[in-house]
């Protein structure tokens, strides 16, 4: 295939992800209470009142800045939950003078389950029996661009190969989590061509 063809798949299987992989909504919504709670208290938040019955206010004080306050909600179910973890990942990004994507791509390492769009950058030579090998998947977290390391074996490592060879993006199942600086999904099911993408 020559150069600028290569190229230009490339660029639109980017674009393709940049689009379509894990919206906003879905990384909100994957975002358990617990998961939020452990970050908030790693990071020097306590808590400080109920807010009804369905949510909890956090506060942090800076010496420069005064007093910061999440409220964060309970139950994943609440009708307005995206909105208030997408007010709190706000907030954190200020205290925190990082980017609202670097906070929730922090948030979304923690091993949590989510549906992966990619394409497979990388194929390692494979293991012969049982058949299985690592792929280097390029999928989208947080809004960003990502490197995503997995380990697949049977018929998802040959449907693998088969994305790779006609560069065809994929769909998954797994858990998402950050090791060593390094971004891995385990447990990946369900893993089939994206039929949404016209190919």
């Amino acid at each position: 295939m020559p150069n600028s063809l290569i190229s230009t798949v490339n660029f639109n299987c980017v674009h393709l992800l940049m689009n379509v992989t894990v919206r906003d909504i879905e990384c909100l919504k994957s975002i358990e209470p617990k998961q939020l709670q452990a970050y908030l208290k790693a990071h020097g938040w306590y808590e400080d009142r109920p807010f009804l019955d369905n949510a909890m206010i956090w506060l942090k004080q800076d010496e420069q800045r005064g007093k910061f306050e999440i409220l964060l909600p309970l139950k994943t179910n609440l009708g307005d939950y995206v909105t208030r973890i997408s007010e709190a990942i706000e907030t954190l990004a200020v205290v925190e003078s990082r980017s609202q994507v670097e906070i929730l791509s922090e948030l979304l390492s923690g091993g949590q389950t989510i549906t992966l769009q990619g394409v497979v950058m990388h194929i390692n030579t494979p293991n012969s029996d049982p058949l299985s090998g690592q792929i280097m998947l390029l999928g989208v977290v947080g809004d960003k661009l990502r490197k995503i390391k997995t380990e697949l074996t049977g018929y998802d490592y040959i449907l693998a190969v088969k994305a790779y060879q006609e560069r065809y993006p994929i769909i998954c199942l797994g858990e998402l989590s950050k090791e060593t600086g390094n971004f891995v999904l385990k447990n990946v099911r369900n893993l089939m061509f994206d039929e949404s993408w016209d190919h």
